[in-house]
């Protein structure tokens, strides 16, 4: 195991600055999510950990040590890739031991490093077949153990997952938690889904357009998201956002959004008259009769089976509630919705950030 420190990286294609000034410590057996949309620089991120890509400026330590100009080989990581990267000639025994075979280990190192990876992703009644032979899951756990072997002190995973089918990512989600759980390996893991960065992360780092938006662990970034794009990428389905003005109102605060007024426990910096948006999660939103709470019409209803999203309009704005009653309303019924008070977000309508408590 290793700590990763990553101190103010910036990264140049010619005049275009894609990374502007990334700042990460990650503890030694730590399990950190990099998440954000296509393009927030998340990969080339980690590429530049592994050494597959140019650090222009900024430094890279492991275990203490700055390894700018350390060989990828050198680096005592090893990366599973989203393509699997199997050598289709070779069986998964040779797979698994090749980069051993490639530093000159001995023969019962190679066999022992082999059967412990084989052992810990029940891999030993397939390690005589070929990639060709194998389902994705499959491909996927040979990729892993080929990593394992190596007994690397960082482990770097781009969008492993991303191939699968949904029922197999779920899998392997839970099997590449529960393998850090038993090896402690620091590992750094690339993707752009926020559901498998809320379920495996110890801490999730938020990129957009190249700059970190919030680090934290998973459920303080559900809880307290620092700005409306955190809110709005962490959580699905995502919270919804009603824009409006924040002014006095029975002795507290209200946002009044296009004729409906939604009143708010605390306003923390906000100020009177200030323009905002007025957030709240689906989960967080009763529905209730029709004067109990904030008139809406219903528009959409799908079920999932543990719970049904209902989608309406508030002050001319979409708006999605999730319950998990079975007594459903239908398209076009009128609703009532009822903000849970402690679980309403506020930010400001033109930075984003988040402004109450």
């Amino acid at each position: 195991m290793a700590s990763v420190e990553i101190v103010d990286i910036r990264k140049n294609y010619g005049a275009l600055e894609v990374l502007h000034g990334i700042n990460v410590s990650i503890a030694s057996g730590e399990f950190i999510v990099l998440v954000g949309p296509s393009g927030c620089g998340k990969s080339t991120l980690l590429r530049m950990i592994a050494g597959l890509e140019e650090i222009t400026v900024g430094d890279i330590r492991i275990d203490g040590q700055v390894v700018n100009e350390v060989p990828p080989k050198d680096r005592d990581i090893a990366m599973v890739f989203q393509s699997y990267a199997l050598y289709p000639h070779m069986t998964v025994r040779n797979n698994m031991s090749f980069s051993l075979r490639m530093r000159g280990a001995s023969r019962e190192r190679i066999d022992r490093g082999v059967a412990d990876a084989a052992n810990v992703l029940a891999l030993e009644s397939l390690l005589e077949r070929f990639p060709r032979q194998l389902s994705g899951g499959q491909r996927q756990r040979v990729a892993m153990g080929r990593a394992i072997v190596r007994q690397p002190k960082v482990f770097l995973f781009d969008e492993p997952l991303s191939n699968l089918d949904a029922k197999l990512r779920v899998l392997m989600r839970t099997e590449i938690k529960a393998l850090h759980q038993r090896l402690g390996t620091t590992s750094i893991y690339v993707t752009h889904d926020q559901l498998e960065a809320m379920t495996m992360a110890d801490r999730i780092v938020v990129l957009q357009d190249g700059r970190i938006e919030q680090v934290g662990p998973p459920l303080d970034l559900y809880d307290r998201p620092a700005n409306r794009f955190v809110a709005g990428f962490i959580g699905s389905p995502a919270m919804n956002f009603i824009p409006g003005i924040l002014n006095p109102a029975n002795g507290g605060w209200a946002v009044e959004a296009n004729g409906a007024t939604l009143a708010v426990g605390s306003a923390g910096k906000a100020r009177q008259g200030q323009k905002v948006m007025f957030g709240i999660r689906p989960e967080h939103l009763e529905v209730v009769a029709p004067a109990a709470g904030i008139a809406a019409e219903v528009e959409v209803v799908e079920p999932t089976g543990a719970s049904t999203f209902v989608f309406t309009q508030i002050a001319a704005t979409p708006v999605c509630a999730a319950l998990n009653d079975r007594r459903l309303p239908r398209p076009g019924d009128r609703i009532g919705l009822a903000p849970q008070p402690d679980r309403i977000h506020l930010f400001d309508a033109e930075t984003g950030i988040r402004l109450n408590d």
